[in-house]
């Protein structure tokens, strides 16, 4: 490889590398931009500390959480719920999906039903859970799971039925088995719809888990959000509020990442 062939291919990419740079930089402005004139309201008094604390007070709440020592108490709790919760259901809905995907008689048997389950909104369902299941973690798991199955369940179902039927006619003709093409055809194809499935049924999760931990929680984050609210502490209530927003955009790094490392010979959009 030539000096002038360098020069070049590094010429090409600092353009790409600047925009990038300049897109992440904007990115982080309006956030900094925000705070910086919520601040500002609430120093020149504009704002009722009571109604919505300052971004200072804010930090001093986190403060006092991390001294007592409730944040880190309650962060694994939480995790562990969303994260069990997103396993089982995106689990179900991907087989659920891959199989109505596959087949005409599975569609018909079950696609209907779930299709009429999906339109209820998963947080009206928290009393009827309570009286089936009681205030335990299953209940909070098992709302969790409902959010969680829909996302990866019709994104898994359309990204097959989406698959060109003559590639699985061309694994026929090479006397493929139904477990090979599934492997090998199926599932590479619709892989980029499943993982914005799951990217989707990961945020559904964190909303089911702030639906399921005003479920009589004794540990999480919803715990300390329900005491703050009885001792009407304002600024611990959107303290946690936004760890819960933290954690949500936590979560879509980590998908979009993973989508990267997965579908490495997709073209990315800040390339040339």
């Amino acid at each position: 490889m030539t000096v002038k062939t360098l020069e070049y291919r590094f010429d090409s990419q600092a353009p790409a590398s600047r925009a990038h740079g300049s897109s992440a930089a904007l990115r982080l402005l309006v956030p900094v931009v925000l705070v910086v004139a919520w601040q500002l309201c609430a120093s020149l008094g504009w704002l009722d500390d009571f109604v919505l604390p300052s971004p200072w007070h804010i930090l001093l709440a986190y403060q006092e959480l991390w001294h007592t020592g409730e944040l880190q108490a309650a962060l694994p709790v939480s995790l562990a719920r969303a994260g069990l919760g997103l396993a089982i259901g995106g689990g179900l809905g991907l087989v659920l999906g891959v199989i109505a995907g596959l087949s005409a008689h599975a569609e018909r048997l079950y696609d209907a039903p779930l299709q009429m389950v999906r339109t209820i909104p998963f947080i009206a369902l928290v009393p009827l859970f309570v009286v089936w299941f009681g205030i335990g973690e299953l209940a909070k798991v098992l709302l969790i799971v409902g959010a969680a199955i829909f996302p990866v369940y019709l994104n898994a179902y359309h990204g097959i039925r989406g698959i060109d039927k003559k590639l699985l006619e061309l694994g026929n003709s090479f006397a493929m088995s139904r477990a090979e093409q599934v492997r090998l055809i199926v599932l590479p194809l619709a892989m980029p719809s499943i993982l914005v499935g799951w990217r989707y049924a990961a945020g559904s999760a964190l909303l089911g888990l702030v639906a399921a931990e005003q479920i009589n929680s004794s540990a999480g984050l919803g715990y300390i959000l329900n005491n703050a609210n009885q001792f009407q502490r304002t600024d611990i209530i959107i303290a946690g509020i936004l760890i819960y927003a933290l954690l949500g955009v936590l979560v879509d790094i980590i998908m979009r990442q993973l989508e990267r490392v997965l579908l490495t010979w997709r073209p990315r959009h800040d390339q040339p």
